[in-house]
């Protein structure tokens, strides 16, 4: 989760879209450094992340950080230069490899490091990149990075980080780039010993330093999206319980201010609800060895691999109000279901670029409306992912610009669920489209992937071309609109407002009667046998409709 709900335009409700795009917005300007952080370097490419351990003090008296990050990996192929990524104000005090400080340079966000050792191919190394600063002060939490300095009602530090776009690299120091995520993780973090550290995966110790200090070491098993690395430093609460899934006992914890217990314990019984229900559509819970925790937060919240960070208020809604305006988005806690959804989608399949984020915010927008979909039923599920339409902008493409770290318009989260709902219709067979959601969970299960591969695989497993459709819900901001007219009993139709060669096809209500037509962007024609009948699109296609008579 990423863009600013709370300052999104509201539209009107969507009914009939006349306008047409009156050209693209101007394209963006990009630097060296955005060069440097979006693509994947030579100075990337020769060596793979196998394993990080992070270790990090935190002072809550200065709001900073320091520690190191033990860097484990494996050569591709030979090399002498590595780039790892530590965004000012931080800094990188030594590096070290075999006991040896290593000679770097820094050009901006970037250190460039000259490694010592022998790099031989297949081989394996390490390097301790030790670092410290004060991490920016989120002032709008998560959207601005990076931490959360707060405190509770007894005036007890809360601290929290949320990365998502800014990147790790604007704490600690790593590989910055989504496409090599390490395999495993040791976060030891260590705090004043009248506070609890909360991070991915599951608690391995708690050591007492003897200096008025503990430090908490949680190892996360699964490979883990780097942006979704967390700490969460409170007077915190616990309680727990074990979900029986897909996967066996998944136990669920459950970390919250003590000020706030009563309200958890009744509020966070939506999530077994969530488990249950996204395992029907999905498949198992990706992350059984890590466990699943959920984590108040001094912020809104966002998709922590197995570390779910949590701030809604202890209410039902989006901050207490329903983003579809159709009542449905009021009989469930959005942060949630959304960010849990994403441990599906962010967190075992991730985008290779950012540029592919829909991948994250799409599905796991639509999962919303298939949540309610399980419990309350189809129709549910349906006006709610429509009612999401009056969010859309239609301001630029959902996909962003590939290897400069540019991410598309946040219609990446309403308009890329319709796009999927849409694709339900067009596949037309309910048992067909949650067997592709769910094989899709099986095939690209913990991996990177690029948009591209979910197209394709959409395409192949539901038997349909499908390129045409994403050019135009994901790469162009018009609204297609099935145009038409009668003539002599005869419906002369076609797309309009679109891309070339597009040829979704459509239900159409023909006086109240369901016909399913192929239109391309050229005229076709179907004999209706009466002269006046009343033409609309079934609603729950993305799309318009306009008759050219006007009649």
């Amino acid at each position: 989760m990423k863009t600013a709900l709370s300052h999104i335009v509201m539209l009107l409700p969507f009914v009939v879209p006349l306008v047409v795009a009156s050209g693209q917005p101007c394209a963006p300007v990009f630097t060296r450094q955005d060069t440097l952080r979006g693509s994947i370097t030579p100075e990337r490419k020769w060596w793979d992340v196998v394993y990080y351990h992070l270790s990090v003090d935190v002072n809550p008296s200065d709001s900073s950080v320091k520690g190191s990050n033990t860097v484990f990996y494996k050569i591709l192929e030979p090399g002498k230069i590595m780039q790892i990524d530590l965004q000012e104000p931080m800094s990188i005090t030594h590096i070290v490899q075999n006991e040896k400080n290593l000679a770097f340079r820094r050009e901006g966000s970037v250190y460039w490091i000259r490694i010592s050792n022998s790099q031989a191919a297949n081989g394996a190394d390490s390097v301790t990149l030790y670092f410290e600063g004060r991490p920016p002060v989120a002032d709008k939490p998560p959207w601005t990075p990076a931490f959360t300095w707060s405190r509770d009602r007894n005036g007890m530090p809360f601290i929290a980080n949320a990365n998502q776009g800014a990147g790790a690299s604007v704490w600690w120091p790593c590989k910055d780039h989504m496409y090599d995520e390490p395999d495993s993780m040791l976060i030891s973090v260590t705090v004043s010993e009248n506070l609890t550290d909360v991070s991915n995966g599951r608690l391995r110790s708690v050591i007492g330093n003897g200096n008025g200090t503990r430090t908490f070491n949680w190892f996360v098993t699964n490979p883990i999206n780097i942006y979704g690395v967390n700490i969460n430093i409170a007077d915190y609460a616990h309680f727990s319980e074990v979900f029986h899934g897909e996967g066996g006992k998944l136990d669920c914890s459950y970390y919250v201010l003590k000020e706030n217990l009563e309200k958890a314990r009744k509020q966070f019984r939506q999530v077994p609800m969530m488990l249950e229900a996204f395992e029907y559509w999905f498949g198992r819970y990706p992350f059984y060895e890590d466990s699943y925790k959920l984590v108040e937060a001094p912020y809104l919240g966002m998709e922590h691999q197995s570390s779910v960070t949590y701030g809604n208020g202890f209410r039902n809604g989006y901050r207490g109000a329903d983003l579809s305006d159709s009542g449905w988005g009021m009989k469930f806690d959005y942060i949630i279901i959304h960010e849990s959804g994403h441990e599906w989608f962010a967190n075992s399949i991730t985008y290779n670029d950012v540029a592919d984020m829909w991948v994250h915010e799409s599905f796991t927008s639509y999962s919303e409306s298939l949540y309610l979909e399980y419990f309350y039923g189809k129709d549910a599920g349906r006006e709610y992912v429509l009612g999401l339409r009056r969010n859309i902008l239609n301001d630029r493409p959902v996909t962003g610009v590939y290897g400069v770290n540019h991410e598309g318009s946040g219609d990446m989260y309403w308009k890329g669920a319709n796009m999927l709902h849409t694709l339900r219709q067009i596949v037309g067979n309910d048992g067909k489209w949650r067997s592709i959601l769910r094989e899709m969970n099986t095939q690209f299960y913990h991996t990177v992937v690029t948009g591209t591969e979910i197209e394709s695989f959409l395409s192949e497993k539901t038997g349909i071309d499908l390129r045409y459709f994403f050019d135009q819900y994901l790469r162009d901001v018009r609204i297609p609109v099935f145009e038409y007219y009668v003539n002599d009993g005869r419906l002369m139709y076609r797309w309009n407002n679109c891309v070339d060669g597009f040829n979704m096809p459509v239900r159409v209500f023909i006086s109240g009667s369901p016909v399913n037509l192929r239109p391309t962007t050229s005229y076709a024609s179907v004999n209706l046998g009466i002269s006046n009948p009343e033409i609309k699109v079934d609603p729950n296609y993305y799309a318009g409709e306009l008759n050219i008579t006007g009649e």
